[in-house]
């Protein structure tokens, strides 16, 4: 019976090995799943908008779109989630430039039209502190509302840390991303991810007011993620629970317009 339980635990053990040596080299494969779009691919989206190639270095171009309220108060900075591109995230543009703001939206490296490939975190985040630096020169960033979802989250936390935005969105976040892997796989060990997203840090270091939604039957992020973060938060900062509220379907929800009705007009 102990040769048995030995043989069992070798196993188990080479089998966490080879696992872990495919997540470290293949991860990207594992979090990003982008649409790529033709670079003469035309966007039809209702209302008034406006496409930019937004250049980051001489190889790469990061695409992204404007959409304009009929009367701007100011910048919705919007960061998706890791799968699809602006031909899909754009349609719910309406939303907020019904409330008066016009909004930005970005497809990340290989996404949709962007040149390149995501393969290390802080390229993310250059690229997008690259895109927001533009836009600061066009709105005050006293009217710029910083929004991420899912995955996005971590990255719209370091923007607003670095930066002074009037508000922080945070649509389904995870308290950092190694939290997320190793509440989904406990089995795999930490240090072979490349992407730490660590939200938790970032929140602490903002200074700008902050405010979570999540949904109670979050599917992919565990909604627990967000009361974690909630502890990192200042006194004057606000975590919503959304009951009956999955993954996607936030910006749709009711409660959560309601809110940023009261925020943004």
């Amino acid at each position: 019976m102990g040769k048995i339980i030995i043989k069992i635990g070798i196993i188990f053990f080479i089998i966490v090995i080879l696992v872990s040596i495919l997540l470290y080299f293949f991860q990207e494969k594992l979090i990003f799943f982008p649409e790529k779009l033709d670079k003469n691919y035309k966007f039809r989206f209702k209302g008034r908008f406006e496409e930019f190639f937004i250049k980051i270095s001489d190889a790469i171009f990061i695409n992204a779109v404007l959409f304009k309220a009929e009367s701007s108060k100011g910048l919705i900075f919007y960061l998706h989630g890791n799968a699809g591109s602006l031909k899909s995230w754009g349609e719910i543009a309406n939303i907020y430039t019904d409330f008066g703001y016009d909004i930005l939206m970005i497809d990340y490296r290989g996404y949709g039209k962007s040149d390149g490939k995501i393969d290390d975190e802080n390229i993310l985040f250059r690229d997008i502190q690259t895109v927001y630096d533009k836009f600061k020169t066009e709105y005050a960033e006293s009217n710029i509302v910083i929004i991420g979802h899912s995955i996005g989250t971590g990255v719209a936390s370091k923007i607003a840390s670095q930066n002074s935005p009037k508000l922080l969105i945070l649509q389904a976040p995870y308290y950092n991303f190694t939290d997320l892997v190793q509440h989904i796989y406990p089995f795999i060990p930490s240090f072979i991810l490349k992407y730490k997203f660590k939200t938790d840090s970032y929140i602490e270091n903002c200074k700008t007011p902050i405010l979570i939604f999540h949904g109670d039957k979050d599917e992919v992020i565990y909604y627990e993620s967000s009361l974690k973060l909630q502890k990192k938060l200042k006194s004057s900062d606000k975590v919503i629970i959304l009951k009956g509220e999955s993954h996607n379907g936030i910006t749709y929800n009711p409660e959560y317009q309601n809110e940023l009705k009261k925020i943004l007009e």
